[in-house]
């Protein structure tokens, strides 16, 4: 990275070097929150990305009981993962809203990654505020903590071995980025790609539909998250990312 004038780093590139990525989330529309739109600009240049969430967001709904909520919500993100070139969605057995960091949690996220062996892995700020002040909420902790020791559990075989007898080889993640960050370092430009991912959130539509009128519609909540990354990036709108190298 350069240093800007006022002393403050500047947010690198993040580049085209790699050819796939998974993205690690708690819930359904996780991903639509701003990172579709880079999802979107990946796909589009052959790059393959796959979806691993580990609950079906069935305590999303309140109007809705989680039996039923579960496999409304299971298809909207398959639907808005489509429209952003994605095919491969996955989903663990975590029960939404009572994610526990722990070993099971790794062991599901590590088995992922040694499946899908992905050169990048996407997930979100694990920290009690996402940029902007918001406060995070439980899951997305958990499972953004998580995704960190899984990173490196799933490139020791001696960690989870189970896994090696399941058929899972150890697999080494070049890139760990985390989604949300109040210390961002890289930005992707999506200015291209706003639609899409504007589509890809209005795609959640039972969820959207539950959510009280004051709440912003889908445009304007992704208009403003990609807009502070534009501005932060200096283009017009940006995904930003805190990415660690792992080469």
């Amino acid at each position: 990275m350069t240093e800007t004038a006022g002393d403050k780093p500047a947010l690198a590139d993040f580049g085209d070097d790699f050819t796939s990525v998974l993205c690690v989330v708690a819930h359904p529309d996780d991903i639509e929150y701003g990172t579709a739109a880079a999802v979107a600009k990946w796909t589009a240049a052959g790059k393959t990305v796959t979806y691993f969430l580990l609950t079906r967001g069935e305590a999303g709904i309140d109007t809705m009981h989680p039996d039923e909520a579960a496999g409304v919500r299971e298809q909207e993100e398959r639907d808005g993962a489509a429209i952003v070139g994605v095919t491969e969605v996955d989903f663990g057995s975590h029960r939404d809203g009572n994610v526990e960091y722990g070993l099971d949690l790794r062991r599901d996220i590590s088995r992922e990654i040694r499946r899908r062996r992905p050169d990048v892995v996407i997930t979100g700020h694990y920290g009690d505020r996402f940029v902007q002040g918001m406060l995070n909420q439980a899951d997305h902790r958990a499972v953004g903590l998580a995704t960190v020791d899984a990173v490196a559990d799933a490139g020791n075989r001696w960690i989870f071995p189970e896994l090696v007898d399941e058929g899972f080889e150890p697999w080494n993640v070049k890139r760990l980025c985390f989604g949300g960050s109040p210390t961002a370092t890289h930005f992707v430009d999506v200015g291209d790609h706003f639609e899409q991912a504007v589509a890809s959130l209005e795609a959640h539509r039972a969820y959207n539909d539950a959510l009280p009128d004051t709440f912003p519609k889908p445009a304007e909540l992704i208009g403003m998250i990609l807009g502070w990354g534009g501005q932060a990036a200096g283009v017009d709108k940006a995904l930003t990312l805190d990415v660690v190298e792992r080469r």
